[in-house]
């Protein structure tokens, strides 16, 4: 009798550490469905900005004809539904890459560059592009955790039982952009010697003990003094 009770509160005691643990899991699945999807309104967002930028830029610089049609291309591609997180990251790393070059053309133009839409829109794209890096953070912690359970023991037991997966992490650095680099022509300019170091032509110290007198001095210009 009490060996048979001691099976069944064994057994009761799996059966709720089973539903405790699928819970857990359906929990930070529901989390990461939930993360991505704030992700993806802050990305449609983005995609809305940089149309908008686009048609902005048609208007100073349309015989920019092959980068804009890089950025409609790239945005296109990035809007293409049914993408996976990785897929998506890609699609992203390309369209900041297209956006880039872009930014980099506008410079070019004083009158794009002042034009009140034009910075209105990078300074929204500016903020959106803050609350993505923010959006992606959480998405990626979250999708951290579930990972974590559905591979340790004993609860990744319970994730292949009822088949719950690993998550993408998505890892979007695209949209970070370095500034356009700008060459002032100092590319030119000798390189200093290392500290201490003579220059050609520049003047000797005191001659070492034992060493010959130096040769006279070329003759100086008119009005000279020794």
């Amino acid at each position: 009798m009490i060996a048979t009770i001691v099976v069944v509160v064994i057994v009761l005691a799996l059966v709720l550490w089973a539903v405790a643990a699928y819970n857990g899991l359906i929990k930070l699945r529901n989390l990461v469905q939930e993360a991505w999807r704030q992700i993806d309104v802050e990305l449609t967002r983005r995609h809305d900005l940089i149309g908008n930028l686009v048609e902005t830029v048609k208007g100073y610089a349309a015989h920019e004809r092959g980068t804009l049609e890089d950025v409609i291309s790239a945005r296109a591609q990035a809007m293409s539904p049914g993408q996976s997180p990785a897929q998506q990251a890609e699609s992203e790393n390309m369209l900041s890459q297209a956006l880039g070059r872009l930014i980099a053309v506008a410079e070019a133009y004083p009158d794009l560059k002042a034009n009140e839409n034009f910075l209105a829109l990078q300074a929204e794209l500016t903020s959106t592009e803050d609350r993505i890096a923010s959006a992606r953070r959480y998405y990626n912690a979250t999708v951290r955790d579930l990972n974590t359970k559905v591979e340790t023991v004993p609860t990744n037991i319970v994730a292949n039982l009822f088949t719950i997966e690993r998550a993408e992490y998505f890892e979007a650095v695209g949209e970070q952009r370095e500034a356009p680099k700008v060459d002032f022509g100092q590319r030119e300019t000798p390189i200093p010697p290392p500290s201490g170091a003579q220059t050609p032509g520049a003047g000797s110290t005191a001659p070492e003990a034992g060493s010959s007198p130096p040769s006279a001095p070329p003759a100086a210009g008119p009005g000279a003094q020794g």
